[in-house]
């Protein structure tokens, strides 16, 4: 039940970031979708749970650490997909989570 919760409220977060995204001004944005995309798969469901909780933790903050990393709001919503597909991978995914919050 926590590790449904972790994945929800994540993607509720990732949701809420990409709707404040959109009303900041357009700045150029150097983004590449297929290293992304790359990026996102080779990312460890622990080390997702880690960037889930400090996206968390640090709302205002969730584009750049995504960007730090990599990645899109899209890529982690399909790398968060991927991991909750699996439920050892889920397990992983909420242990990390939980310790980083």
């Amino acid at each position: 039940m926590a590790r449904a919760s972790a994945i929800v409220l994540t993607l509720f977060l990732l949701a809420g970031c990409r709707n404040r995204e959109t009303t900041q001004s357009a700045a150029p944005q150097n983004t590449a979708p297929a290293t992304a995309a790359a990026q996102a798969t080779t990312l460890t469901p622990e080390e997702l749970g880690t960037l889930g909780a400090e996206m968390r933790k640090h709302p205002a903050d969730a584009h750049r650490l995504l960007t730090q990393r990599g990645l899109t709001d899209e890529s982690f919503a399909k790398a968060i997909r991927q991991v909750s597909e699996d439920p050892a991978a889920s397990r992983r995914y909420a242990a990390a989570y939980k310790a980083a919050s």
